[in-house]
């Protein structure tokens, strides 16, 4: 099951990178009044790259809260 996971995260990635090589256009994004126009390669990396840090983050926590809850350590 190992594998079939490393194998989706591959791909994941692959076709992420493959839709910022083929994308290098500017675009304009708007986050609270404040514009930012950037190539959109560059944008899709940014972001993907948030949302695997704070993937992790979210799975550490939760399978350190479960682990101690499974202890019974609060």
């Amino acid at each position: 099951m190992r594998w079939f996971h490393l194998a989706v995260i591959v791909l994941f990635a692959a076709a992420t990178m493959i839709f910022a090589a083929q994308n290098f256009e500017n675009v304009t994004i708007s986050f609270f009044k404040m514009n930012f126009s950037l190539p959109l390669a560059l944008q899709t990396l940014i972001v993907y790259l948030l949302g695997a840090a704070t993937g992790g983050s979210l799975f550490a926590l939760l399978r350190r809260s479960f682990t101690r809850a499974k202890r019974g350590v609060g």
